[in-house]
């Protein structure tokens, strides 16, 4: 049954949590259009596509902005109730500190829950619809923007320069327009004084209606220099530039469907034995193959291990038992051999390292789901006896402490990922690093905060230190009488 303390620490969690948890989605997606920002403007996207690739990035930036929400609420919840003394008032009721922490306890278990379920069902559907689409951004083409004094070569067989352009924006001066023709490789250069740029109002043609220019063609036989060229002038003229290829095509889900961040744990404990077979099969294969080239090792003499380390040993070696006629065939033989030998171990090497990246990749990706979602139970353990000790409400102080923390948290989880990238360390190990290091100290604050520590009341530091500013005055009052 809840009980009325319950209720009220879990209302007073609730409203900081979801307004943190957004705040924390906000900065974490402008975060992310910042780094892709020069691969995304300029596209022209329609608003249907960015309201899609927004979702989809708010959807894949969850599983970081919960535990971070957890901190940051928890630690204003406790700093609230002890800034109003309310904690205070608990405390005296004989209630202590673990027991008020248990409804939110058992709250951030459930969503550890939560975490788990969208990390394994909602992430992977929503990582592949977002790369999927950030795909087709990035490698459609520039939207159309042709600059004074630039070449522009993004409209394929032409390149284009307008020397001026007018504030209109369609109004333009001194044109040159050159037509690429890698077939025949013969020029077709287009000038004119003035004109009007518009584009239609389908958006698939490019209209240059030009005044006052030349057209000059050359026209001959391909490959010779028996060309002539023509020069026709205008008064007006219009040329149209087809903007098909610069419309967003849209990818097959299933070209991404087989990555490892776009699997759930059941398929990724599929993958990672398909992939621990692979890697053993290549094993086996290398052992296979170097006993077909080294089964003459078997025949080495055992005397020619020296005796002493001092002493002179004889050594036949091959050469001096092969007869002068057969030992250059037998030497361009063995020569042949050993580069047999290395082609086939360096490829296969190089299959074997490639399967166990893959390899290490999706045991990432299984241990991250797990150490994502308990990660919303340990920055609780911090957040909550961490603002009953500093005992500060609002926005200033918590979040001062919570982005440290969650710096320390982020900082671990990605030199754990590094770490497992380059089979520094186990994915068992680097994954959970930051779990076990922050774990001790989220039981160290705990502690703490079970005996009223002042481990960060600036007070208690300014009283300490002016104890022993007073007792060094004192002694140095005490030496100088003496």
């Amino acid at each position: 049954m809840i009980k009325k303390l319950d209720k009220l620490i879990i209302k007073a969690f609730i409203g900081p949590f979801i307004a943190t948890f957004f705040i924390t989605l906000f900065v974490l997606v402008l975060q992310f259009f910042w780094l892709y920002i020069d691969d995304i403007v300029g596209k022209g996207l329609d608003l249907l596509t960015i309201a899609r690739f927004i979702m989809y990035v708010c959807a894949t930036l969850v599983p970081l902005a919960l535990p971070l929400a957890v901190l940051l609420s928890s630690i204003m919840t406790f700093g609230n109730l002890g800034e109003t003394f309310e904690l205070v008032a608990i405390k005296s009721a004989g209630i202590p500190l673990l027991r008020f922490m248990q409804p939110l306890f058992i709250t951030s278990i459930i969503i550890c829950g939560i975490a788990f379920l969208f990390n394994n069902y909602i992430i992977p559907v929503a990582e592949l619809k977002m790369q999927t689409l950030k795909y087709d951004i990035i490698v459609s083409k520039p939207a159309f923007d042709i600059k004074e004094g630039v070449f522009y070569d993004k409209i394929d067989g032409y390149i284009i320069k307008i020397g001026k352009k007018e504030k209109d924006g369609s109004t333009i001066k001194d044109i040159l327009i050159y037509q690429q023709n890698y077939n025949l490789l013969q020029d077709n250069v287009i000038v004119a004084e003035r004109g009007k740029m518009t584009i239609t109002p389908d958006k698939k043609f490019l209209e240059f209606n030009l005044q006052d220019g030349w057209n000059y063609q050359e026209k001959g036989p391909h490959n010779t220099t028996n060309t002539e060229l023509i020069r026709m002038g205008f008064k007006e003229y219009k040329k149209v530039f087809d903007l098909s290829s610069f419309k967003l095509n849209k990818t097959d889900d299933s070209a991404f469907k087989n990555n490892y961040q776009m699997l759930n744990m059941r398929q990724l404990g599929t993958t990672i034995d398909s992939l621990q077979r692979t890697a053993d099969m290549y094993r086996k294969r290398t052992r296979n193959d170097m006993a077909v080239y080294m089964h003459s090792l078997r025949f080495l003499d055992s005397a020619w291990k020296p005796s002493g380390t001092h002493a002179s040993v004889k050594v036949d070696t091959f050469t001096k038992l092969i007869p002068d006629s057969a030992k250059s065939a037998v030497l361009d033989r063995s020569i042949s051999t050993v580069n047999s030998i290395k082609s086939t171990m360096e490829q296969t090497a190089m299959l074997y390292d490639n399967e166990r990246k893959n390899l290490r990749l999706h045991m990432m990706a299984w241990h991250e789901k797990l150490t994502m979602s308990v990660a919303c139970l340990v920055l609780f353990l911090i957040g909550a006896p961490l603002g009953s000790i500093i005992r500060k409400g609002g926005i200033g102080m918590p979040l001062v402490f919570a982005v440290v923390f969650f710096v320390i948290f982020f900082l671990l989880n990605n030199f754990g990922r590094k770490f497992v990238k380059e089979e520094v360390m186990m994915p068992i190990a680097g994954m959970w690093m930051a779990t076990y290091v922050l774990v001790p100290i989220g039981l160290f604050l705990t502690y703490k905060a079970l005996h009223d520590s002042q481990l960060f009341n600036k007070e208690f530091y300014y009283r300490v230190f002016r104890q022993l500013r007073l007792a060094n005055l004192s002694r140095k009052k005490k030496q100088s009488t003496v």
